[in-house]
This record gives structure tokens, C-alpha cells and sequence, in this order.
């Protein structure tokens, strides 16, 4: 006999019971299931045995933790299921081109035609094994053997990345017999899986699940198709340089290709501005050019290298930045806890905005403002724009897809630009980056070097970042002239020099220390690179600092 507590209450167990013995008994007081629990700073999965005296805190699907383990779970029944039912000897690979929050898009090379056939059978068959309630088991094993495993499996990515971990055992999982790693926690069955759907999407399968908003519903599917054309379009460039995955990427550090690789991203990355600017030329009448994308998409040094090769075409680009037109502190509107909501696009003098521009069309000379952050006011500095023949406004902001702002403008003078990283290295072929990681790594080090912010500040405010962004900035994303996306093959390499010294700063009895601890189990997988190899104009240089267009 043994005691736990659990929310103030301290309750028996027996000997010899699980996490999961104590999960049923405690499920009748919680709407979602219990995925996880909670041991002081440490989640532990339900396979975990009972301990006495142990304080503990329900993870279900509402938590981002929990939410994260069901998204796993769900991927790894899925790639059981795929293997089922197309025959292990008709696929080659199966791959996660992208997680993009509740919508998981797999790739399958082989003898296999995904269709709408193909999707039925998979929904079928995925959901008979949720109703059998099949166990997941969880075995340690070396990480030698595990290398031979998953080489017997030709999971080749998995292979090579765990060449290069110093663990020396790893965790597998298994369904009935389907071996395969996972990145973090899983579900100890396969009955917690109940929401999901399966679709034939693009040429590959797309699993949609819930958010942990709603946890038992999905989302209608809205297709993003131009999103999905540069992302299909980034991948490709990865493939190019035959950099698919963070084995790839160490492979190509160790073995001395790491210059080549960054000068080939940086390459293909300035040849997209190039076709932007191109576009954009071919376009006379244009003067505004707007770019949006959400928080550390590297709008800035986008606009800086864009403005340079819209320069080398013969035109005179003047930047601007939306932030300069925000109203005066006092009267930005409030958000639902009474802060001023500067995401708001309301926050923005949106009429002020709209004449400035109407009389820039009109040929009249204007003086722009200068928001002062210190202050909270707009400020006037004596910096005056007149438009010219070949000059372009190129005006940077998280409202600049929005039609509200720019809806007295004619069409024919805008071009519009969404931005973000779509697309990061994948750890392998299960377990993807997603974008919204890629971000958060990038702000944490930036916020650092620019703000003197800590990572556990900028950790603690990026669920409202998120919030904000799904509100103003995301459901404009599809009405860009172009889509482009700023994520380097190298960069998460590069940044994890900066974040690691800032990620163990994290208090382990702060709230965001498991946040910064899953961060740091992240990294584990990379390894450095040097920053001196990274070139002034990279995109990567807005967030570790150098950047030849800081101050311009």
C-alpha cells in the first residue's frame, strides 16, 4: 500500500499499480482523458509505476503537453496503420513533410497510390485498432541495438540520428509489433485515440486532429494552397542539398560540407527574393509593397534583401514600418484582461494610414511618423516621402494582408507577401519541427540580445503571441501575391549555441521550466556550428545578432 496526492488530497494505491491504474480511478473528475501526469517539474507517462508519496498534477488534451502527446500517439497508429495496410514490401519511406498545428501531412514513397480508396481503408483500419484498445509498449533499449533495429527497418533517418546521440539506451515503442521512437511522451494505448480524420491530400495523406481549445472536435478544413506550395517548394530545396533531416545536417558538419551548405541556402534564398522583386517590377503601377507574417518570421531582413534587389532593378524602395502608425498608448484598444492589445488591428490609426497613402498616390510629399515604445506616442522626426516614378513603398507589419488596412487603396498599387518559416529540418522522418518551434527558438534569442528579455519571460508570453496571431495574421495568409518562406536548412544549428545558455536559465520551479526542458531534450539532436560561418545578409543574422542591415 502506498499514498499519492493529487489535487490536495491524498489517496491510496496498491502495490505493484501503474500511473494508469490511478489515471482510471481518477478520470471521473475530468472532461478530456488523462494522457499524462505531472510529478513536480518531470511529466511522466501512464506506464510509469506508482510511487509513494508522490505529488501529482492530470495532463489531458486541454494542456499543450498533453495535447502534444496525443498528436504523437495519433502519428504513431497512423504509420502502423499505413504499414498494415499497404504491405510493409510496397513502401520505400513514409515521411512527415510537415506538422502545421492539428494538421500532420505524410509523404509515402513505394508501390502505394494514396487516394481517396487508400484514405478509407486507413480511417478504417485506424479506427478498428482505437476500438481494440490495443496496448502501446514501452521497452529500453541500447542504443547500438537500437541503431541495428531500425537499420533492419530501413528507417534510415532514425538510423543516423541516433549515431549521433550519447545516450546510451533510447526508448521504443511498440503496437503490436510495430517498433518505432518518438520524440516525447506517448498515450498507453491505442483507445485514447478517438478524434482524428484521415484524408487523401496534395499526393500524400493528411491526418487532421483536434486543438487542445476543443479537444474533442475537429476543425473545418480550410486548404491553404499556396501555403502548401511553399512548403512543398522548401522541402524541395532540402532536397536539393541533400540536407532532410538534423542526421543530414550533422553529417554535413562532420564532414566538413557545412560552408557549402549554407552558401547554397543563402543562394536559393536570395534567387526567391530576386523572383519576388522580379514580380513585383513586372508590376508598374505597383507602389506598395506589404509584407506580413507572424512574430520572429524575419520580416525585417526579409524587407532589407528585398528592398536591395528591388533596387538593382532600377527602383527606389522607401521601408516603412506599421508599427510607426500605432495609435498613442492611451487609446489602444483593450484586451479581454484590460491590457492594451497592440495586435489589434485597431491599435493601428488606420485612418491617418489610408491618407498618408492616398496622398502619396496623389504625388504630395508627406512626413511619416515615428512610434517612440518609451513614450507610447507617434512622433514627428522631419522624415519626408514623396513618390516618384519608380519608387515603392515597402511597409512591413503583422496587419499588412489585412484588407481593412490598405482597403482605400486600388489593387493595382499593392503587392502583397506572406512570410514565416514553414518548413524546419525534421529530427526524422516521425517526428517533425514545427513551425511555431522554429519560431519560439528564434524569439527566445532574439528577445535575449535585442530586449534583455529572459527565455522564461519570452516563453511565458508566447501563448498570447500565438493567440494574436491566429487571430490577426493567419487567416490572411492565403490572400498573398506571394507566399515566401524564410526558414534556413542551418539555422536551428546556429541559434542552438544562443538558446541552450538561455534555456537552462529557466527556473525549475518556474511554470516554463518544462517547456525549456522539452526545448533542451530538443537540441540534444544538433549538433553547434560555428556563427562566424554565416553571412552578414543571412536571414538568421536578425536573431544572433550581425546583421549587415542593423540600424538601416
Amino acid at each position: 500500500m502506498g499514498y499519492y496526492y493529487i489535487k490536495g488530497a491524498k489517496k491510496e494505491f496498491f502495490e505493484g499499480e501503474t500511473l494508469l491504474d490511478i489515471a482510471q480511478r481518477e478520470q471521473k473528475d475530468y472532461k478530456n482523458d488523462i494522457l499524462l501526469f505531472r510529478e513536480d517539474i518531470r511529466l511522466r507517462e501512464l506506464f510509469s509505476k506508482a510511487r509513494d508519496g508522490m505529488h501529482i498534477e492530470a495532463v489531458t488534451a486541454e494542456d499543450s503537453e498533453g495535447m502534444d502527446c496525443y498528436m504523437r500517439s495519433a502519428l504513431f497508429l497512423l504509420m502502423k496503420t499505413i504499414y498494415d495496410v499497404a504491405g510493409e514490401e510496397n513502401i520505400e519511406r513514409v515521411r512527415v513533410l510537415y506538422r502545421m498545428e492539428t494538421d500532420i501531412f505524410v509523404e509515402i514513397t513505394g508501390s502505394v497510390t494514396p487516394d481517396e480508396s487508400f484514405s478509407e481503408k486507413l480511417d478504417k483500419r485506424m479506427r478498428e485498432y482505437a476500438d481494440k484498445n490495443i496496448p502501446v509498449k514501452k521497452r529500453v533499449m541500447p542504443t547500438e541495438d537500437a541503431i541495428v533495429l531500425f537499420e533492419g527497418y530501413k528507417m534510415y533517418d532514425k538510423k543516423n540520428l541516433l549515431e549521433y546521440k550519447t545516450d546510451s539506451n533510447v526508448n521504443i515503442y511498440s503496437i503490436g509489433g510495430f517498433d518505432d521512437y518518438y520524440f516525447g511522451a506517448l498515450a498507453p494505448s491505442t483507445g485514447y485515440i478517438k478524434y482524428f480524420e484521415i484524408s487523401p491530400y496534395e499526393g500524400g495523406i493528411l491526418l487532421r486532429l483536434p486543438s487542445k481549445e476543443d479537444p474533442q472536435k475537429i476543425k473545418e478544413f480550410k486548404a491553404s494552397p499556396k501555403v502548401f506550395s511553399a512548403i512543398r517548394g522548401a522541402s524541395s530545396d532540402f532536397k536539393k542539398m541533400k540536407v532532410e533531416t538534423v542526421a543530414d545536417l550533422n553529417n554535413a558538419i562532420v564532414k566538413g560540407r557545412l560552408n557549402r551548405i549554407i552558401v547554397a541556402q543563402e543562394t536559393l534564398m536570395e534567387r526567391r527574393i530576386a523572383e519576388i522583386a522580379d514580380k513585383i517590377a513586372s508590376k508598374p503601377e505597383c507602389r506598395f509593397v506589404l509584407i506580413a507574417g507572424p512574430s520572429s518570421s524575419g520580416k525585417t531582413t526579409f524587407s532589407r534583401r528585398l528592398s536591395s534587389q528591388l533596387t538593382a532593378l532600377g527602383l527606389d524602395p522607401h521601408p516603412i514600418s506599421l508599427d510607426d502608425y500605432f495609435l498613442n498608448y492611451a487609446d489602444i484598444p483593450l484586451d479581454e484582461n484590460g491590457e492594451p492589445d497592440r495586435e489589434n488591428i485597431n491599435a493601428v490609426d488606420l485612418a491617418l494610414f489610408e491618407e498618408d497613402m492616398r496622398k502619396l498616390l496623389d504625388g504630395k510629399r508627406i512626413q511619416v511618423p515615428h512610434y517612440n515604445f518609451k513614450t507610447g506616442k507617434r512622433e514627428y522626426n522631419g522624415r519626408f516621402i514623396q513618390l516618384n516614378e519608380g519608387d515603392i513603398l515597402v511597409i512591413e507589419g503583422i496587419h499588412g494582408l489585412n484588407e481593412r488596412l490598405s482597403a482605400g487603396l486600388p489593387d493595382k498599387n499593392k503587392f502583397k507577401i506572406y512570410i514565416c518559416p514553414l518548413v524546419q529540418l525534421n529530427i526524422d522522418e516521425r517526428n517533425p519541427v514545427t513551425t511555431t518551434d522554429g519560431r519560439l527558438i528564434r524569439r527566445i534569442v532574439r528577445d535575449a540580445r535585442n530586449r534583455g528579455t529572459d527565455a522564461e519571460t519570452t516563453i511565458n508570453w508566447w501563448p498570447s503571441v500565438r493567440k494574436g496571431e491566429e487571430k490577426n495574421i493567419f487567416p490572411y495568409q492565403e490572400s498573398a501575391d506571394v507566399i515566401f518562406n524564410s526558414a534556413t536548412v542551418y539555422e536551428l544549428a546556429a541559434l542552438k549555441v544562443w538558446a541552450e545558455p538561455l534555456l537552462h536559465g529557466v527556473s525549475k520551479t518556474s511554470p516554463e521550466y518544462s517547456e525549456a526542458r522539452r526545448l533542451l531534450r530538443f537540441f540534444c539532436c544538433f549538433l553547434p556550428i560555428d556563427n562566424d560561418s554565416i553571412p552578414s545578409t543571412s536571414l538568421v543574422r536578425e536573431f544572433i545578432g550581425g546583421s549587415c542591415f542593423e540600424g538601416s
